[in-house]
C-alpha cells in the first residue's frame, strides 16, 4: 500500500535525512588508504548516537538474507554494487567505495548512498561515478506531480544505457516512511508514461546502480548480502530520498556541498 505523508511527515523525514547526510559526510571524509571498512561504519554509528537515531539497516533480515545485517552501514568496494558487509578490508589506492546509510529518526526514515574514489583515481571510474550522479539527477528531476514512476525509471535507464553501463536486474529504489522499504518499487529502467502516478507526499528512494561492464548480472557473495557484478568489472551506487510536492521534487538527504 502507498503511503502519501503530510508536509508535517515530510519535515519530520527531512531531519532523519539530514542525520544520514552528516553520517555519509563523515565516512566519506574518513575514508582513506589504511583505513577499514569497520572503521567507517563506527564513524557513522556516531554521527547515528549523537543525533539520537537509531540504524534501519542494522539488525535488518529480508527473505534473501542468510543473517541479519550486522552494522549501520553498507560498504561495498570495485566490484561489489550494493549491500557490502563491513569488514576489516583496509582501503587501498584506487579503490571505488560505494557508502549506504539510513538513519530512523522519531520514528522517520532516510536512506541515502554515494559512490567516489579513495587515492589516485582511474579515468573510468570517474566517468561511472560521474554517470551514476547524472542519472540520478535525471531521475529526481522527473520525480514531479502529473508524471509516473516509469518515467523515473525511463530518466535513469536512458543516462546508464547511452554510457554503455549495464543496470543489475531487479534492484532498484523504494518508497520509504516509517519503514525504510516501503511501496512504490522505484526500477532504474523502464517505460515512460507507466507506472504509478506521482502525487504530493509520495517519498521515494531514487538510487541508480551501475555496472562499467555493461552486463546486468550480478551474484551474491559467500556472505550472502553483497552481490558483485558477474563480470568482475567495477560498479557505483548512488542513492538520495525524495519527496513529491506540490512545487517539485524535495531531496530529503542533500549533503552540505562546503
Amino acid at each position: 500500500m502507498v503511503e502519501l505523508k503530510t508536509d508535517a511527515s515530510i519535515d519530520a523525514m527531512h531531519a532523519a535525512g539530514q542525520v544520514v547526510a552528516r553520517a555519509l559526510t563523515a565516512a566519506r571524509k574518513a575514508a582513506r588508504v589504511g583505513v577499514s571498512l569497520l572503521e567507517l561504519d563506527e564513524v557513522a554509528r556516531e554521527v547515528l548516537r549523537e543525533a539520537g537515531a537509531s540504524s534501519p539497516f542494522l539488525g535488518y533480515r529480508p527473505a534473501f538474507a542468510p543473517t541479519p545485517f550486522p552494522a549501520v552501514l553498507c560498504t561495498s568496494v570495485n566490484d561489489a554494487i550494493v549491500h557490502g558487509v563491513p569488514t576489516g578490508y583496509r582501503l587501498r589506492d584506487g579503490d571505488l567505495v560505494s557508502l549506504d546509510c539510513g538513519a530512523t529518526l522519531d520514528g522517520w526514515a532516510g536512506d541515502s548512498a554515494l559512490s567516489f574514489v579513495v587515492g589516485r583515481p582511474r579515468p573510468a571510474d570517474l566517468r561511472l561515478i560521474d554517470t551514476a550522479e547524472r542519472a540520478l539527477a535525471a531521475g529526481i528531476e522527473a520525480a514531479v506531480v502529473g508524471h509516473r514512476v516509469g518515467d523515473i525509471a525511463h530518466a535513469i535507464g536512458r543516462v546508464c544505457r547511452a554510457a554503455g553501463y549495464g543496470i543489475p536486474e531487479d534492484f532498484g529504489g523504494h518508497g520509504i516512511g516509517r519503514r525504510m522499504h516501503e511501496d512504490p518499487g522505484v526500477p532504474n529502467e523502464g517505460r515512460p508514461g507507466r507506472g504509478l502516478p506521482l502525487r504530493p507526499g509520495l517519498v521515494i528512494a531514487i538510487e541508480p546502480m551501475l555496472i562499467a561492464g555493461g552486463t546486468d548480472s550480478y551474484h551474491a557473495a559467500a556472505d550472502g548480502w553483497t552481490l558483485r557484478t558477474n563480470d568482475g568489472s567495477r560498479a557505483a551506487h548512488v542513492e538520495h530520498t525524495v519527496a513529491i510536492t506540490a512545487s517539485g521534487p524535495r531531496i530529503l538527504t542533500a549533503r552540505a556541498t562546503a
